[in-house]
């Protein structure tokens, strides 16, 4: 454990602002602390959650409150039936032009920067968006996959998620016209974006649409390679993932509040090796009791007033 770092220790204490960050962001003090941990123990290791995507128009399924505001769909209901792998596919068809267009925001270009740095090392994210990637951070484990790409569950035949896009217009002339009627605000990157790509639709729209169906073995098994909620990590992800913890000098969680066990695990494990463990985002978190440093403020101000400061003391100390 760092010096200085008791686990009962919660960083959302308010002394005096930093004038060049936002009233709703961190205070310099809060900054600071982090910013001589990550600079005496780092490279950390970075989890990211849905909230570091927030900013960038895609909402997260739970408010600051923690509380699930949308139901995704599982795993077992997608691969039960016919209408309901028909009804994600409609609904991702839609929300896929405005799920890529969202860029990588200012949170995303700090964790570049941090890396850069050499405070940030490799990143685990639990968001499938790329955005990340798209941002210029390397090492990247994506432990719930990519909407990138898709994969049959019967013949295993992977696919770019664009061409099964391009199939779905298609099959489809018209459809996203018509559908658009039924969806407020359908010029831009909606509110109703699901983080896992899809978005809200009239169950009358949905009747029309033609699925997908695999080009090798014809089945209309096809799914977004990614875990859906009630899915499994693959094994070997999660173990790498176990592995950079165990190596990791501070485990820093971005935009999580770690109420899935698939991020949480690793939160745990790491304070179970007495690795400092910093979390940054709105609301209280399910590993609240594991964490040694925690700031309570939006993600973008945050890492972007983080960055600054590690920046600064780099060219004091040069």
């Amino acid at each position: 454990m760092a010096a200085g770092a008791s686990g009962a220790e919660v960083l959302s204490a308010r002394p005096a602002y930093d004038e060049s960050v936002t009233a709703d962001g961190p205070v310099t003090a809060t900054v600071a602390e982090v910013a001589a941990l990550l600079r005496a123990h780092g490279p950390a290791l970075v989890l990211t959650g849905a909230g570091m995507s927030t900013e960038s128009g895609i909402p997260d399924y739970r408010g600051p409150d923690g509380n699930r505001r949308v139901t995704p769909m599982s795993h077992q209901e997608f691969t039960a039936t016919s209408e309901a792998r028909q009804r994600y596919w409609a609904r991702s068809f839609i929300g896929w032009q405005r799920f890529t267009a969202a860029e990588p925001n200012a949170g995303h270009l700090a964790v570049t920067d941090l890396q850069a740095a050499g405070v940030f090392g490799p990143v685990i994210t639990q968001n499938v968006d790329g955005l990340h990637q798209e941002a210029g951070t390397r090492e990247v484990t994506e432990l719930h996959g990519s909407l990138a790409e898709v994969v049959c569950l019967t013949c295993g035949e992977r696919v770019d998620r664009d061409l099964v896009q391009a199939f779905m217009d298609d099959a489809n002339p018209g459809f996203a016209s018509r559908a658009l009627g039924s969806v407020p605000d359908g010029s831009q990157v909606s509110s109703q974006i699901r983080p896992d790509g899809d978005i809200v639709l009239a169950d009358e729209a949905v009747r029309s649409f033609l699925a997908p169906r695999c080009l090798v073995c014809g089945d209309d098994t096809l799914k977004p390679d990614v875990v859906f909620f009630g899915g499994a990590v693959p094994r070997d992800r999660v173990d790498l993932c176990f592995s950079l913890t165990d190596e990791a000098p501070v485990l820093v969680v971005l935009g999580s509040s770690l109420k899935v066990m698939s991020g949480y695990r690793f939160v745990r494990r790491a304070a179970a090796h007495g690795i400092p463990v910093v979390v940054i985002t709105r609301g209280p978190t399910r590993g609240d009791a594991e964490t040694t440093h925690r700031i309570d403020a939006s993600l973008g101000v945050t890492l972007s007033a983080l960055a600054r400061e590690v920046g600064e003391r780099a060219d004091r100390a040069g």
